[in-house]
Formats: structure tokens, C-alpha cells, sequence
């Protein structure tokens, strides 16, 4: 390893090392596309818009500014950041060229020009390469410290563990290390530190060591580098802490200076580097048609499942939760009926929410049902649905994953809670999909590949393994849904990556509704296909769905029939229907168990009393009183075809349906009630907006903007005045200048009759005050109106705002 021209981790000294204004004029020799790239990256940088670079500068050094940009870079990016921050400051290329490399990793050494040239992007690192700086903020977030070690495994410097050790002890070290004693412990930490950075005298000093000792040194040296010891060391310690490579950090531990730990790596501030992504190659290989077609039935099952969905709770649906959410008992009695997982009903009940399609409708005792948006969606064609879906699914930051585990508090995350957003879904989403569609086409990916690749580009500098998570939650997903195909990204899945419209792509593959089934005499029906809205919504009255799959199977049980009955259909009418939509001949035991059903349906009749039964067949209702499961009915006699029960109608109607019987409501005016529910739905509801990542990414329209805007407002900051003379206008440099109003009456007058520009100080309604380079052409009515060099078009100013005027030196007119 180079030696550094400083010793490793001491400032340089003279002025601001790394202040904003040394970043200020570095970012100001920067030409618009590469500032307006930086703020493009860092859009934190824009809310508000500074109003000049040094502005800008400052604010790129915040420190939550400054955390999130170095989330956002790759692992060896990041190790180049962190290997700045355990360098001298500033820093030559080579010294950084060498911590990371060892001299020897030549991927390391190809990779290095990259990631220095994003840092600069980023506006982490500036100055020329024999003076590299890392932002101050930077180094103070990655520098290691005993609260909060560096993934670089350092310990601090020497000069930073010997700070508050008595000059007695400081001198101790240096001669057990064999140095000459010095006058001051300043002195003292030099010599040392030049040492232990001397690869000659290092070393001979270790070969001085015990073999104890170096075993001691073996487990430190990667990190951590604090070890506890007791107050009567063994004697290898005792020998490493007498010399000073062990110094002391607290009463019970010490620490491997920084130095030390550098010459015994050979130079290199990672055990490990990536310079390279680690590749995502081929898996398997699929022909595309097949990939599209297996996608293609994935897609067309998830219409189905988010209609049985959202068609489940347009009736009675389940009720909000005080806290907001679904209860787990309804998200349990969801996964029964849809017959998949809870995880998986989860899914598709954020699919179907984040889509639009059910909300909560908003009463005092609040349900979720439907929205209206549901009757649209329904008649779009089928591919059309699906996009609908799709397209809600990829930017989506509400996350079906995390149901079922608690929160910080303690509380479990429901279905529709409030606490599902995680910002970074979204991206995560998003680049998995971009890795499969960099692959040929119906190439698919060995997840843990995936993985390792996302963890590269973003490492997880938390013990959270969210991105992860996010990652195989969007690997399943996509195939449920049919955005992939056997692993590999579909056509459709690629055209939704590609924000263009999948519909039609995914149309040809989909199977056209069709509008007959087949009746069998087992009492089922098979559908071969989707079903035509009219056919499908009649067949699922009439019939219970028993499978599903490429074709589904119904099956008619005297439950269902009576249901069709108890909707308005006639016998006649089930007749018909099945005649006309069935392939095969109606099958005598269909044909009779509807006739039966609808022989028996409506014999009884239930009423309001507060409920009566009435029939003509008087030993039927002998026969109902005198059975033992009606007793909690509270029936009576009132006369010979007339029951009176003390059960309200609709409980009535259960218990004798559970005995046994078909009874059907009837009106005040003796008519049978249907009883198809009436269709409930929300109040007109938007789809929920995504949760964003932090500030929006500007478009270049902004971007333009911005940087004329910090450019002018610059030009006002740095513009040289003439030096005022002695009077109301001399101040302090760099305050707003101060005239009286004639004065600056007289200035402005004088500047529109010879076409100059001046520099102004101008308070706002607001009271906030700035600086304007104004070119004025007309002095007014109170106002001046000129050229603003500094918001680059013309403006008017009143006169009484303008606290000061002050002529630009003759260089800058």
C-alpha cells in the first residue's frame, strides 16, 4: 500500500477540510446537465429550490440528505465511500486505490474510476485526485466508532484512542515500542502513528511478538476490533497493550488501532470487495409460447378469483375494523371460500383494493363492498381487465406480504390495514422485473441469483431483510398473476415493464367466452371455458362451483335449486335456461330434482306476524308442530292452515329450511318475495395513491427550471459591487445594501437611462428578503420594472421594498 502523505484519519490542517463552501465551488464548475443530473438523483435537494449553489452545497451536506444517498448506492460504491471515510483527508488516488485493491485485485483497480465517478455524481466526494475528499457529513455517518462500527471493520486511529490518555502512559508506549521519548504527547502520537505506518519498522516489530500474541492480533484484525480483557491480561496481551497495539477504549476493553490493523491486512480497508454485480443468468429454459401460455392461464384464473372476490361482499360484505382492516375470522372465511391460503386471499384482496374495485362504503357501521368502478371493470373484455390489475399491481407500495406479522408496537397488520405501505415495494417490484427481462425470452432465474444481485446494488446497511422479502413476495406474485410464466417474464409482462399497453398482447392468448356447458347425470355441469357474463351469472344461482381449472364443474344440490327459486326463476324458466345453453341433453335426475324442489318450494308460507307459517296441507303444519327441532321457533296454532311463531321471518325461514322444508317469504299481500338481494356499492371511490419513496424524481421541466433559478440567484450572490462610499449605503459584506429612498430612486433612474444592470437587497409581502441582479427599464408609479437576471425574466418591484441599491463593479456590467 502507498504510504499516505498524512497519518491514516487525521484532518489535514488549515481550513474547512470539507465545508460547504469548498463543495459550493466545486459544484459550481459543474455545467448545467451535471448539476442538473445531480438533482435529478437527489431530488431532497429541490424541496424548496435553493436559491444558489452554496445553498445547494449545504444542503447536500445535511445529513439526512447525505443517509439517503448512500442508501441508494451499490456495494462497491458504498465500500469506496467507506474506505474514504478511514483515509487520510484529504486523500491521493493511489492511498484510495490501495486500501481497496491491496495492490493486487485488478477488478478492484478497473472497478474504482466507476464507483469515484458516481460519488462525484452524488456530490459525496469532490476535489482533484491528489486531494480527494469524502462530505464531512459522509465521513462522520461511515467512520467507525464504538457505538457504531464501520462495515470496514476499523477501529479509530491512533491519535483518536489515545485522546484523553495522560502523557505518562503516551510516553510508556513509545518507549516499550522502542521510540525515543518526546517533549509533548502530540509529538509522542506522531511518532507512533509514523510506526506503526512504516512497513519495515512494523514489521519488526512483530516479529518481536509472541506467537500468543499474534493469535490475539489473527482475531481482531478483520473486526471487530474491540476485545475485553480482564485487569491482569494475560501476558500476550499485556505485551500488544504495553507497545500500543492494543490501546486502551474503555476500563475492560481495548481496541486495534487503526494503523495496526491496516499493515496486518496488507494495506486493504475490506476483507471482501465486489466490484462486480453478481450476474443473473439463465435458469431454465422455456420456449416463449409456452411461457406466454402458461401466463396467459395464470392471468385468466386471477379475473376469475378477483370477481368471485369482489362478487362475495356486494351483498353483505365484512365489517371495517375500528383500527381500519379486516378482521382475521373474515380474512380466514376469504381464503375458505376463495379455497387458497390466507397469505394468498390477502393478495387478492389488495389487488382488488389497490385496483379500485372494493373500498370501504362509508356508513356509521361501515362494510367494505364494491365500488362502482367494479361494474365498469366487469364489462370490459378480459384482457382489458387484466391490465386494469396489472398495471395497479406493479406501482403499488401497499404490501399483502406483511399481513399476519406485528408492528413495532406489537400489533398484527391486517388485510386493508392502514399500516401496509412500505415505499420501497414499488422499485423492488420493478427491478426484479427488469433482471428476468434482460434474459432471453422465456429465460427464467434461479431466485437466490436475484437476490444477491438486489443486495448488491442496494446493501442492506440495517438488520432488516425488508428488500429481500419484497423481492420473493414479488417473484410470487408476478406468477400468480400471471405477469410471468414458469419464471420467465412473459410478452404481456414485458410490455408492462415497458409502459406500453399488455391488453393486446395477452387478447390472443386468452380463450374465448363461450355460452354452453355440459350437463351431466352425476348433476354436475362442465363449463369448457369462460363463460359469457349472462350464462356464468345465471349458472352461479343455479349451481354450486365444486372445481375450478381449465374447466370448471358445477354441481346442482336442492340447496342451489331452491336458491334459483327463491330468486324469481321459475321451473319452467331452469328448464329452458339448461336446454338452451347445454350441449348435451338435460339429464332426467337434473330434470326431476328440479321439479321436485320447485314442487315443494313456496308450499309454506312465511309472513310477518311477528312470523306465521300458512299451508293448505293442514297435517304438514300437525306434522312441523309435533317435531321436536321446531321448539325454538315459538309456533302456535291460530287456525287449521295458519302457524304463528314467535321467530322473526328470517329466522323462520332458517329453521324450516334446517328441518327439512322449502318454505318461501311472503308479501302483506300474499305474494311470494323474491329474494335476490339488491347489489350494494360504495359511494364513486379512487384507487389508494402509492405511498411515495421519498420526493417525486423531477421532470426535466423542473430540472430546467432549477438550475436557472440556482444559477441566477449565484450570479446575485457572487456578483462583485462597486465598494460603497462613506454614508448610509457601506455595511457589512455580504448584508443587503442599505440607501435611503432618494438614493435609491436616483440609482435605479440612472440605471434605466444608461441600460445597466445594479444589484438590489428586496423584501417580499412574506418578508423574506433576497438579493436580485435587475437590468431596469422603467421607473414608475412607485415600481421599477426591468430584466432579473436572477429569475431570468422581467419583473416589477415596488420602490418602498427595496432596502438598498448598490452599482456592479465596472468587470461584471
Amino acid at each position: 500500500m502507498p504510504e499516505p502523505s498524512t497519518a491514516a484519519g487525521a484532518p489535514e490542517s488549515g481550513t474547512g477540510a470539507s465545508s460547504p463552501r469548498s463543495l459550493a465551488e466545486a459544484l459550481r464548475a459543474r455545467d448545467d446537465a451535471a448539476l442538473s443530473a445531480l438533482l435529478h438523483s437527489r431530488p431532497d435537494l429541490l424541496n424548496p429550490v435553493p436559491g444558489d449553489v452554496t445553498q445547494l452545497a449545504t444542503r447536500a451536506g445535511t445529513r439526512a440528505s447525505v443517509v439517503r444517498a448512500l442508501e441508494r448506492l451499490d456495494r462497491f460504491t458504498l465500500q469506496t465511500a467507506e474506505a474514504l471515510a478511514v483515509a487520510p483527508d484529504p486523500c491521493p488516488y493511489p492511498v484510495l486505490e490501495g486500501l481497496l485493491t491491496g495492490g493486487e485485485d485488478e477488478r478492484a483497480r478497473t472497478a474504482l474510476p466507476r464507483a469515484l465517478g458516481v460519488l462525484r455524481d452524488q456530490a459525496l466526494v469532490w476535489g482533484d485526485e491528489d486531494r480527494l475528499r469524502l462530505v464531512r457529513t459522509a465521513r462522520e455517518v461511515l467512520a467507525p466508532s464504538a457505538q457504531r462500527p464501520s462495515p470496514t471493520g476499523l477501529g479509530p486511529t491512533v491519535a483518536e484512542a489515545t485522546a484523553g490518555m495522560s502523557p505518562t502512559r503516551v510516553q510508556e508506549i513509545v518507549a516499550a515500542a522502542g521510540l525515543p521519548a518526546t517533549h509533548d504527547p502530540v509529538s509522542a502520537v506522531t511518532a507512533l502513528t509514523a510506526l506503526f505506518t512504516d512497513p519495515e519498522r512494523m514489521s519488526a516489530l512483530l516479529d518481536e511478538a509472541p506467537a500468543e500474541a499474534h493469535q490475539v492480533l489473527g482475531r481482531l484484525v478483520w473486526g471487530p476490533p474491540y476485545g475485553e480483557v480482564t485487569p491482569n491480561p494475560a501476558p500476550p496481551v499485556r505485551w500488544l497493550r504495553d507497545r500500543g497495539l492494543l490501546l486502551p477504549a474503555t476500563a475492560r476493553t481495548v481496541v486495534l488501532p487503526r494503523e495496526v490493523a491496516l499493515h496486518l491486512r496488507g494495506g486493504l480497508a475490506h476483507k471482501d470487495t465486489a466490484p462486480v454485480a453478481p450476474p443473473v443468468t439463465v435458469h431454465r429454459e422455456h420456449r416463449p409460447q409456452l411461457v406466454d401460455a402458461n401466463a396467459a392461464g395464470q392471468a385468466l384464473a386471477a379475473l376469475a378469483t378477483v370477481e368471485e372476490l369482489v362478487k362475495s361482499w356486494e351483498h353483505t360484505g365484512p365489517p371495517v375494523l375500528r383500527a381500519g382492516g379486516l378482521s382475521v375470522r373474515d380474512l380466514k372465511r376469504v381464503a375458505s371460500g376463495l379455497d387458497t391460503t390466507e397469505a394468498s386471499a390477502a393478495f387478492w384482496i389488495e389487488l382488488a383494493y389497490a385496483a379500485g374495485l372494493l373500498a370501504g362504503d362509508g356508513e356509521a357501521d361501515e362494510r367494505y363492498a364494491p365500488t362502482p368502478a367494479f361494474d365498469d371493470w366487469r364489462e370490459l373484455p378480459p384482457a382489458e381487465r387484466w391490465s386494469v390489475l396489472a398495471a395497479a399491481w406493479l406501482p403499488a407500495t401497499r404490501t399483502a406480504g406483511l399481513v399476519g406479522e406485528q408492528d413495532a408496537k406489537g400489533r398484527t397488520l391486517s388485510a386493508l390495514g392502514p399500516e401496509l405501505d412500505r415505499s420501497a415495494a414499488p422499485e423492488v417490484r420493478r427491478r426484479v422485473l427488469e433482471l428476468l427481462a434482460d434474459l432471453p425470452e422465456g429465460g427464467s432465474a434461479d431466485t437466490d441469483a436475484v437476490l444477491e444481485r438486489l443486495a448488491w446494488e442496494r446493501p442492506v446497511r440495517t438488520a432488516s431483510d425488508l428488500r429481500a422479502r419484497l423481492a420473493h413476495w414479488a417473484l410470487t406474485e408476478a406468477e400468480v398473476l400471471g405477469v410471468t410464466g414458469r419464471g420467465a417474464l412473459s410478452g404481456p409482462g414485458r410490455a408492462l415493464l415497458e409502459h406500453r399497453d399488455p391488453a393486446p398482447l395477452l387478447a390472443p392468448l386468452l380463450p374465448e367466452p363461450v355460452d354452453h356447458v355440459l350437463l351431466q347425470a352425476d348433476l354436475t355441469a362442465v363449463a369448457p371455458g369462460p363463460l359469457r357474463r349472462p350464462l356464468g351469472d345465471t349458472l352461479a344461482v343455479l349451481a354450486d362451483v365444486e372445481s375450478k381449472g381449465g374447466a370448471t364443474v358445477y354441481r346442482f344440490t336442492p340447496g342451489s335449486v331452491r336458491r334459483a327459486l327463491d330468486a324469481g326463476h321459475a321451473a319452467a324458466d331452469l328448464h329452458a335456461f339448461l336446454k338452451e345453453h347445454s350441449r348435451t341433453p338435460v339429464p332426467q335426475p337434473l330434470a326431476y330434482l328440479i321439479d321436485d324442489v320447485a314442487r315443494r318450494h313456496g308450499h309454506l308460507r312465511v309472513g310477518a306476524a311477528s312470523s306465521y307459517v300458512r299451508c293448505d296441507d293442514d297435517p304438514m303444519l300437525g306434522e312441523i308442530l309435533a317435531d321436536k327441532r321446531s321448539a325454538g321457533l315459538g309456533l302456535r296454532r291460530l287456525a287449521p292452515t295458519v302457524l304463528a311463531a314467535r321467530a322473526e321471518p328470517t329466522a323462520l325461514l332458517e329453521g324450516l329450511r334446517a328441518m327439512g322444508y322449502a318454505p318461501a317469504a311472503e308479501s302483506g299481500t300474499g305474494d311470494v318475495l323474491v329474494a335476490r338481494a339488491d347489489a350494494h356499492r360504495t359511494p364513486p371511490r379512487s384507487a389508494p395513491v402509492p405511498v411515495p419513496d421519498g420526493p417525486p424524481v423531477p421532470d426535466a421541466t423542473l430540472l430546467g427550471a432549477a438550475v436557472r433559478a440556482i444559477r441566477a440567484g449565484d450570479l446575485a450572490a457572487t456578483a462583485v459591487r462597486k465598494e460603497p462610499g462613506p454614508g448610509p449605503a457601506a455595511g457589512v459584506p455580504g448584508e443587503l445594501p442599505r440607501t435611503s429612498a432618494a438614493e435609491t430612486l436616483a440609482t435605479v433612474q440612472a440605471a434605466a437611462l444608461t441600460g445597466s444592470a445594479v444589484w438590489i437587497g428586496y423584501v417580499n409581502a412574506d418578508g423574506a428578503a433576497s438579493q436580485r441582479v435587475i437590468a431596469p427599464v422603467r421607473v414608475e408609479g412607485g415600481f421599477v420594472t426591468g430584466y432579473d437576471h436572477t429569475a431570468d425574466e422581467v419583473r416589477t418591484y415596488a420602490l418602498h421594498r427595496v432596502t438598498g441599491v448598490a452599482e456592479l463593479a465596472d468587470e461584471h456590467l
